[in-house]
Order: C-alpha cells, then sequence, then structure tokens
C-alpha cells in the first residue's frame, strides 16, 4: 500500500510530555508517511494554532489531531469540546491517546464526539508502532472529507 501523502498534510500532536512527543515523531520518521508534525504542549496553544489556520482561506487544517487527555491548564476534554463545537473544525477526526485506562474517561471522550481512544503503550517501541498504525489508518486508509 503506498502511504506517500501530500507534503502538505499536517497532524497535530497536542501532547505535554516531551518524551511522548519524541516517540511520536519518531514514528513518523520510522514510517512511510510524509505528514507534518505540529507538536503543541498546551490546549490553549493548540486551540490558538487551529484558529491560525481557520482565517487561512485555502483549507490549511490539520488532517489528524492527536490528543493527550491529561494536559496543564485546559484539558484535553475542553479541547476536544471546542474543536467539535466549531462548525469549521468538527470534520477533523481527533484522537485521544492517553495514559487514562479510566472507562468514565473513555466513556466522556465518545460522548464529546472523539473519533478514537488509544491507551498509550508504555514500551517505547509499542508506542511507536502504535503511532505508525494510527497514522496508516486515519490518513492511508480511512476516508476523510477533503481538507
Amino acid at each position: 500500500m503506498d502511504t506517500q501523502l501530500d507534503p502538505g498534510v499536517t497532524v497535530l500532536l497536542v501532547e505535554d510530555t516531551p518524551s511522548d512527543a519524541y516517540l511520536m515523531m519518531r514514528g513518523i520518521s520510522q514510517s512511510q508517511m510524509t505528514a507534518q508534525l505540529h507538536w503543541v504542549e498546551t490546549g490553549e496553544a493548540a486551540l490558538q494554532f487551529l484558529r491560525q489556520r481557520a482565517e487561512i482561506v485555502d483549507k490549511n487544517h490539520p488532517r489528524l489531531v492527536l490528543l493527550d487527555l491529561n494536559l496543564p491548564g485546559m484539558s484535553g476534554q475542553e479541547v476536544l469540546t471546542y474543536i467539535k463545537a466549531d462548525s469549521s473544525l468538527k470534520h477533523i477526526p481527533v484522537i485521544i491517546f492517553t495514559t487514562s485506562s479510566d472507562p468514565r474517561d473513555i466513556l466522556k471522550a465518545y460522548q464529546l464526539q472523539a473519533n478514537c481512544y488509544v491507551i498509550k503503550p508504555i514500551e517505547a517501541q509499542e508506542f511507536i508502532h502504535a503511532t505508525q498504525q494510527l497514522l496508516n489508518f486515519w490518513l492511508a486508509i480511512a476516508c476523510l472529507p477533503g481538507l
């Protein structure tokens, strides 16, 4: 399967733990994906990035959002709520990628219209592999609305 993407495809990573962000970046670099990863560490920074992109007329929205729940300040649930309430953003798939295995967090994420909920693997190689599988599915296999 050809996993080459338009190099203009952006994935927004909202992750406050640098080691987790690093593993995600490694996952992308070790795969055949050509997506650009934009990493922010807070919910506020994620919303600022999305608002700036929304002002660009050429539909330069991220193709996918990977969102941690446990963020400083604005929580991942609050970011998800904002994205899904905004008519210009709600079509962007939001994948919750977090350490929480609490059934209440999982249920709440889906109630807030998360597209997928994945518990971060503990072991580094499994983490990298999970990142690659997520990106492959959401960017190369799933049919998404034209962004």
